[in-house]
């Protein structure tokens, strides 16, 4: 998992493959981004992802927010999230 900050996107790397996905709009920032790598406390750096998206009552996505868990103690945390300002945001829901 390339994690650039609590408030910019973020992107994810297969373990079991090595191929590379961009969460939500994250492909599109990527290429500015400084991103840096997440890492648990016990040294770990597999991780089972979630995502999560919040909407506002008109259904637009509002913010993507980015859990960890750890695969090897199970520690779990919130590695980024950042705040989505445009529309329409539909396709964001399936960039995972």
């Amino acid at each position: 998992m390339s994690t650039m900050s609590r408030a910019e996107p973020s992107g994810r790397v297969c373990a079991g493959c090595g191929g590379r996905a961009f969460i939500a709009d994250s492909e599109e920032f990527w290429e500015d981004a400084d991103p840096g790598e997440a890492c648990c406390p016990c040294g770990s750096k597999e991780f089972e992802t979630a995502v999560a998206f919040s909407l506002a009552h008109d259904g637009l996505v509002r913010w993507v927010t980015v859990g960890l868990r750890c695969r090897k103690d199970g520690a779990a945390g919130v590695y980024a999230d950042w705040k989505i300002d445009y529309g329409p945001t539909g396709h964001l829901l399936t960039m995972v």
